[in-house]
């Protein structure tokens, strides 16, 4: 539309933003807005347009997860300790959509510093999943999730430290992909854990997240994990027929823990690539299980030593009263932080201590490496893994809370990319019960072009990409 100047870029910004004031006050997916700041980038991009100088993403308003700075935009990360924190810099990924003539429509709602998988532990409150309120829409990209789902944005950026964009693409119903670690720059993006932080996109369709990846992907020296690689055409391959495409199933990934109802779809999914030429191989990742043990071991770690920055000294949260430095730093953290963001400092203090770091974190580290084999030795049989995103469809708020762990094994089939570094995708494959669920596509290094031909050949077929929650007109 924009292109046939059916609309301009204002006008889109302004539905999109009148959306927001509709449904956000009940979804809770966007937790800072401005509207002048929007107004103003999309009558520049309309300027792009009039000049003929338009990109594919000129004009499209995007949600930005509030894990990446930018400039003059509040910068929270979900969190108190960061409540009043405006960002003096944009991130990478934030430059990228800037130099493309892309719109900022607004931060969205995340968990505290990415960690969980419900959106329950954001200071700003839980994001409701629009498909249905009383259940959450996954996390930790739980705002971006129920932005792109409720259609209160274009499409919209998440990060992927466990399953962050796939296990919300899933329960959400929208396409999500997690890229190779070190194609896209974690610069200017808030840091949970390191070795294991992705950013990516999030939108309706594989098509949508190709031109996004063609934005958000490229070399930046500022950041040390960033892969300097030729720059690539996401979208080159959409149209390839899937002919021939050898499909693993890990036979791990359909055992004990996946809801029948969410496997059922999974199984109609696998029957329609059949239809569309894909041989299906039968494949084993066998250390699958301990995936989250590891993650749960080197996730906190990174965690307990990223988040030592913030002490009250030079930016975030400080304590009202305190007698002296030692009492600062310990009141501005017991204040500043949530109960899981604690928990995880926790146990990564003490998996790094003297003592036990050779008998957890060492461990953990030779494990990983086991666990990103078995994907070496996986690809020698198949060119794309699938499997479920998440054992089971969007659960009810509250529903675990209490169960640290029960909410840990939400991302039980996404955390071994992320230890391996390899990309994955959430694709809409069905729904059971009347909820989303999510096929996950899972590639070799570098073959996100591939994995987006195979999610968009699907789509071309199907229509759960387009379906929308009721309510939401």
């Amino acid at each position: 539309m924009l292109q046939t100047k059916k609309i301009s870029s204002v006008e889109l910004t302004q539905t999109f933003l009148g959306r927001i004031a509709q449904h956000n006050p009940n979804i809770n997916a966007y937790i800072a807005l401005d509207e002048a700041k929007s107004l103003a980038q999309a009558k520049a991009a309309d300027a792009l347009i009039a000049a003929g100088k338009a990109e594919p993403l000129t004009g499209i308003p995007i949600a930005q997860k509030d894990i990446f700075c930018a400039k003059d935009w509040p910068t929270t990360c979900g969190s108190k300790m960061l409540a009043n924190f405006v960002a003096p810099y944009d991130a990478h990924v934030i430059t990228q959509f800037d130099a493309v003539g892309a719109v900022n429509l607004g931060k969205t709602n995340m968990d505290e510093f990415a960690m969980g998988s419900s959106n329950e532990t954001s200071y700003f409150g839980g994001v409701k999943n629009p498909w249905d309120t009383e259940r959450v829409p996954g996390g930790s990209s739980g705002g971006s999730a129920a932005a792109v789902a409720a259609r209160l944005c274009a499409a919209a950026t998440g990060t992927d430290t466990g399953g962050s964009i796939r296990q919300p693409a899933s329960l959400c119903g929208f396409t999500g992909l997690k890229p190779t670690y070190g194609v896209v720059s974690r610069y200017g993006m808030i840091a949970f854990a390191s070795s294991l932080d992705q950013a990516g996109p999030m939108a309706k369709s594989a098509e949508d997240c190709a031109l996004m990846m063609n934005v958000m992907a490229g070399f930046d020296e500022r950041d040390s994990t960033s892969l300097n690689r030729e720059k690539e055409d996401y979208t080159r391959d959409l149209a390839k027929p899937l002919q021939g495409l050898r499909v693993g199933l890990p036979k791990e990934f359909f055992a004990e823990g996946l809801d029948a109802g969410v496997g059922k779809v999974i199984d109609e999914a696998i029957a329609a690539y059949k239809k569309l030429g894909a041989e299906i191989v039968e494949i084993s990742l066998p250390n699958t299980g301990l995936s989250i043990p590891v993650y749960y071991v080197l996730a906190p770690a990174e965690a307990s030593s990223n988040l030592s920055r913030y002490d009250g000294v030079r930016y975030g949260h400080r304590t009202a009263e305190y007698s002296d430095l030692m009492d600062m730093y310990c009141k501005s953290r017991a204040e500043g932080f949530g109960a899981e963001v604690k928990r995880r400092i926790l146990i990564g203090t003490y998996v790094l201590s003297a003592g036990y770091y050779d008998a957890y974190y060492l461990k953990a580290q030779q494990i990983r490496r086991l666990i990103a084999e078995d994907f070496v030795e996986a690809f020698k049989q198949c060119d794309v893994i699938m499997g479920p995103a998440a054992p089971s469809t969007a659960f009810k708020a509250g529903e675990k809370v209490d169960d640290p762990v029960a909410m840990y094994l939400q991302d039980i089939y996404t955390i071994s990319t992320n230890l391996a570094g390899l990309p994955g995708m959430s694709v809409p494959a069905g729904f059971s019960n009347g909820l989303p669920v999510g096929l996950q596509i899972i590639g070799n290094y570098f073959d996100e072009a591939r994995m987006l031909n195979v999610a968009h050949q699907y789509q071309q077929v199907t229509d759960w990409h387009l379906q929308m929650p009721q309510g939401i007109e």
